[in-house]
């Protein structure tokens, strides 16, 4: 398995390897190019893939362009962060999250110290 240090991108094609296949948890970031929200929040899913790597996987997904995964999560505002472990919905977050907060959703939903 390659350690990525960067958020990978993911689509209706390749989100069944990426996330759900994961052998590490995935904090999925739901996300539009025009969101302003999103754009905040970018940086600090940077920093905290860079930090996390190897322990936590930060995926992003289009909403324009993977309307299939979309719709399946049932996403209907962004920034939508969708916290997956082995397969499975742990938990989501909706709206803008700070760098505190997200390390302390991260414990909760990943149960890691």
């Amino acid at each position: 398995m390659t350690e990525r240090a960067e958020p990978v991108r993911v689509n209706d094609a390749t989100f069944e390897a990426e996330v759900i296949r994961s052998e590490l948890p995935v904090v999925v970031d739901f996300y539009a190019d025009w969101c302003v929200p999103c754009r905040t929040t970018e940086p600090v899913l940077r920093d905290l893939s860079q930090r996390l790597t190897g322990r936590v996987k930060f995926a992003k997904v289009n909403v324009d362009e993977a309307t299939v995964v979309t719709r399946s999560f049932g996403i209907h505002s962004i920034p939508t962060y969708v916290f997956v472990a082995s397969g499975t919905e742990r938990g989501r977050a909706v709206g803008p999250v700070a760098p505190g907060d997200f390390r302390s959703i991260l414990k909760r939903y990943f149960d890691f110290a």
